[in-house]
């Protein structure tokens, strides 16, 4: 059904409402209105002049109360009116209007069947009646309310679709296309009589006269296109698709350069299996800057839980570079194509689509994270500075993009700075454990390199009340304390989870047997270096200093300087390594 709004009552209304209250001074009107169920009888009764006045005041203070939305009082003042006047219609409307209010749409039927049954005539009673035959479900009294409005209206077409849509509602097909034959006398041929006509058609399975009506409007106006893709879109439905092809192809004839076209005729290419074709008509509607980018874009979304697939991602790849190619001042078409080169694994180039993306709409924040994230990835840490900086003079308050430029400022050994950003973050948001554990594991490396030890440590700790497996806090918690020799066992524990959670982590596995070293496990020591070493294909010097330490404890004080030896050879040029190859002997 279509919706109305009646509840709003002009002054105009209320102006009618007062000569219909003087009208019933001294007269005893009895009223009687029929409907399919029930007979309404309002009766009336005698009213004096004094009973005139007081119906007056009381409908005029109802409506003030009305106007400052004091409902219950308002209803009260109506009520007392028609306690006095049983026939008032205008306070009876007035009650209904105050039950819809309240979504009671029972009562307010109740009182609106007594409004037009005193006023036939009266176009907002029936009005807000057949809204509350509707909300109450009863179909079945609507076609003789349309009925009356149409009477009072005649030239309201709505009233007539309204009347169809009640009998389509019932089941009444062939009267409900009657009554669209009557819009039609009254309108011409509308492409709403159309669709009304083909949806009931179709429920009577009369797919040949749908297709017919359709047919005879495209031989009327042959360069309507849309009246070829509804028709293949009723064939398509109807499992006829070879009709539905051979339509849309006709259309194509008339006008090549309709997007509507080539994606109708990409999904009857799909339904077919035919995936070639399917996706050539996908490339020329992408191609069409008129067809809505929009719909370009959910197409895209539609490519992204098949992925995995890589003639699905070379797809969508190429797709989205069409996108831009179309719409090259659409900042939504560089951000798809920034996101595919992502997933084909193409860093450089999303880089240069999201800079143009932001340079068309700096508005969209996650365009900007995307950005940074690549920055950082790509070490570029002035870039990450630059277009951080920039997005959060935009969108101060995100947490993430605080963190990302913080770890930009640690990455710049610029701690200070750094320390004000990560702040910034942990302190926007309560809710993300990992951003927060992130947050704190490296506001515990930036107080570290500023000698804060205290503040390190405490922020570790919190770190991990976030993520006790955070696999780097764990590791560099670890590797601090032992270099301090404190809490020794604290840091092993620590330690060892992190290469659980990493194994094969050259990194971890050397700080843990560093720390295995620092507690005199020389023999736990050597197996977890030598598996570091193993796994650090470029042998890091302090990895083979560390191993030259164990040896060295281990009774192997010639292939401990030999070690020393390899690790002063990678460019580890310390003064106490020095010592250890020229004395032959562990130096702290």
């Amino acid at each position: 059904m279509r919706s109305r709004q009646l509840d709003n009552i002009t002054s105009g209304k209320a102006r009618l409402a007062a000569v219909l209250i003087l009208g019933s001074c001294l007269l005893i009107r009895p009223s009687y209105a029929q409907n399919k169920n029930k007979v309404v009888i309002v009766a009336g009764k005698p009213m004096t002049s004094t009973d005139s006045a007081t119906v007056r005041q009381l409908f005029f203070s109802g409506l003030r109360e009305k106007a400052i939305e004091n409902n219950t009082l308002a209803f009260e003042y109506f009520d007392r009116v028609v306690q006095i006047d049983p026939q008032n219609d205008a306070s009876l409307y007035e009650l209904a209007i105050i039950k819809k209010a309240k979504n009671n749409y029972p009562d307010a039927q109740e009182f609106l069947e007594k409004a037009v049954t005193v006023n036939p005539d009266n176009e907002w009673y029936w009005a807000a009646l057949a809204d509350c035959y509707e909300k109450n479900n009863s179909f079945d009294k609507l076609e003789n309310v349309f009925n009356e409005l149409i009477r009072i209206n005649p030239d309201k077409i709505d009233y007539y679709y309204d009347k169809a849509n009640a009998l389509y509602y019932l089941n009444k097909y062939d009267d409900a296309l009657q009554v669209y034959k009557k819009i039609e006398e009254l309108t011409g041929p509308t492409d709403d009589l159309l669709a009304n006509r083909q949806k009931i058609y179709l429920k009577q399975n009369k797919v040949d006269l749908a297709a017919q009506q359709l047919e005879q409007m495209i031989a009327a106006d042959p360069s309507q296109i849309k009246y070829y893709l509804f028709l293949s879109q009723l064939y398509s439905s109807n499992n006829q698709p070879d009709k539905a092809l051979k339509t849309l192809l006709a259309g194509e004839k008339i006008k090549s350069n309709s997007g509507l076209v080539h994606l109708a005729l990409a999904d009857i290419y799909r339904d077919k299996k035919d995936i070639e074709h399917s996706y050539n008509e996908l490339t020329l509607a992408f191609a069409i800057p008129d067809l809505d980018i929009e719909q370009k874009i959910k197409i895209i979304g539609g490519y992204l839980p098949r992925l995995t697939d890589p003639n699905v991602k070379a797809s969508a790849l190429e797709l989205s570079r069409i996108l831009t190619v179309a719409h090259p001042t659409d900042a939504r078409g560089y951000a798809i194509y920034g996101d595919m080169l992502l997933q084909n694994e193409k860093p450089k180039d999303a880089k240069l689509m999201y800079q143009k993306s932001v340079a068309l709409n700096s508005q969209v924040y996650d365009v900007q994270e995307q950005l940074v994230r690549l920055d950082l990835g790509e070490n570029d840490i002035a870039g990450a500075i630059k277009d951080g900086e920039s997005s959060l003079s935009l969108f101060p308050n995100q947490a993430w993009m605080n963190y990302l430029v913080g770890v930009a400022w640690m990455q710049k050994k610029d701690y200070k700075k750094a320390v004000d950003y990560l702040k910034n973050a942990s302190s926007l948001e309560l809710q993300d454990k990992d951003l927060l554990s992130q947050c704190f594991s490296a506001l515990g490396d930036c107080y570290h390199d500023l000698k804060d030890i205290k503040s390190s440590d405490e922020a570790y700790d919190k770190a991990l009340t976030y993520n006790a497996d955070n696999a780097f806090t764990l590791n560099n918690f670890a590797y601090y304390l032992s270099l301090r020799g404190e809490q020794l066992d604290k840091a092993a524990k620590m330690s060892k989870r992190s290469t659980e959670l990493q194994p094969g982590n050259a990194s971890f596995e050397d700080t843990y047997a560093w720390i295995l070293f620092r507690q005199k496990d020389y023999a736990g020591a050597k197996t977890w270096i030598e598996k570091a070493l193993t796994d650090d294909k470029e042998k890091s010097a302090t990895k083979l200093e560390h191993y030259g330490d164990i040896l060295f404890y281990l009774g192997k004080a010639d292939d401990a300087v030999e070690n020393w030896k390899k690790a002063k050879d990678k460019g580890d040029a310390s003064p106490v390594l020095e010592r250890k190859i020229n004395e032959k002997k562990y130096i702290e």
